[in-house]
């Protein structure tokens, strides 16, 4: 996971995943979108098939490029999870912070009375 994290860090890295999301292409087909040499970009193509985020046929002497879109989908599992357990511990908060309103109203409005004093001195 943490190779394919590092892959996706770079933003070449990524633009050539796109490209070659929907559909196969070549070294040279995907090089020929860059204002770099080739072996740049084959570098770039060498740290994707290590992360294992792409997967290349080859076709006599060419080389087909694709994207592994399992591979990706797990990596965007693995980063939503972060962010799926704070909204959940926020929604737990509020949830929370909604019960003591209920139960002591006159306590919640002098601490917002007191956040706020202390919000204004802050400014």
């Amino acid at each position: 996971m943490d190779d394919a994290l590092r892959a996706l860090a770079d933003g070449t890295r990524r633009r050539i995943l796109s490209m070659v999301w929907a559909q196969e292409r070549t070294a040279g087909e995907i090089a020929a979108d860059f204002e770099m040499s080739r072996p740049a970009v084959s570098q770039h193509l060498r740290v994707l098939l290590d992360a294992d985020l792409v997967a290349v046929r080859r076709d006599g002497t060419r080389r087909w490029y694709r994207a592994r879109q399992d591979r990706v989908a797990a990596v965007r599992a693995v980063i939503e999870s972060f962010w799926d357990d704070r909204l959940a511990a926020l929604k737990s908060a509020a949830e929370a912070q909604a019960r003591a309103d209920r139960t002591d109203p006159e306590a919640t409005a002098a601490g917002r009375e007191s956040r706020n004093r202390e919000q204004g001195e802050m400014s």
